[in-house]
């Protein structure tokens, strides 16, 4: 599990995206020709929203992320939840793996097809260790996942905005939203793994 204790949230969100703007921003379409991105992307439409805050480099993480894969398309058959994934850049290369599921989602992968690209982009950060971005989109290519340029500056005040308004500042978090008033937040893989289930469990008493 990846925690800040020293800086404050806000802090914390703004310099990871801001480190992506610096750092991160080459791109294969130039910024004029590419249109800004209003929202942050999601999977699924429903009145049940699932936001999942993790780090690339976050082992927890990636384990409630393998486990759950299976979970999120049994929901997102259901018609009835919408699923939004937020990296929250607390490790230094988090920002460059932010951009390229991001770019991977512009591509227009269906929704099991981001599911996947979570799965790989998990499997170069902790598996093959990749820290350079050429050596990142070389793996990209390798495992057959498309890729294409965005604006994605455009959506880091987003990302950031989520971070803040849920008060996130440890990895694997996760935030479910029964309604505007009913709003449980878990955090930690067991705990994640809990809520998930019985919002599971919810949904099928509600169908009945």
């Amino acid at each position: 599990m990846l925690k800040i204790k020293k800086l404050p949230l806000l802090v914390v969100s703004i310099l990871g995206y801001l480190a992506i703007l610096l750092t991160f921003s080459g791109s294969v379409t130039p910024a004029y020709g590419q249109e800004a991105v209003r929202a942050v992307p999601s999977l699924g439409k429903g009145p049940y929203e699932i936001i999942m805050f993790a780090d690339y480099l976050c082992p927890p993480c990636r384990q409630i992320d393998s486990k759950t894969e299976p979970l999120f398309k049994e929901l997102l058959a259901s018609g009835k939840v919408k699923i939004t994934f937020v990296d929250v850049p607390f490790s230094a290369v988090t920002p460059m793996y932010a951009k390229y599921y991001l770019y991977s989602v512009n591509a227009g992968a269906n929704e099991h097809g981001i599911l996947h690209i979570r799965r790989v982009l998990f499997d170069a950060a902790q598996g093959k260790n990749i820290k350079m971005e050429e050596d990142l989109q070389a793996y990209l290519k390798e495992r057959k996942i498309s890729w294409k340029a965005m604006n994605e500056k455009s959506v880091y005040p987003l990302l950031s905005a989520v971070i803040k308004e849920n008060k996130v500042d440890e990895t694997p978090s996760c935030v479910i939203k029964y309604s505007l008033t009913d709003i449980k937040k878990y955090v930690g893989t067991e705990e994640i793994w809990v809520g998930l289930t019985k919002l599971k469990a919810h949904l099928t008493a509600v169908k009945q």
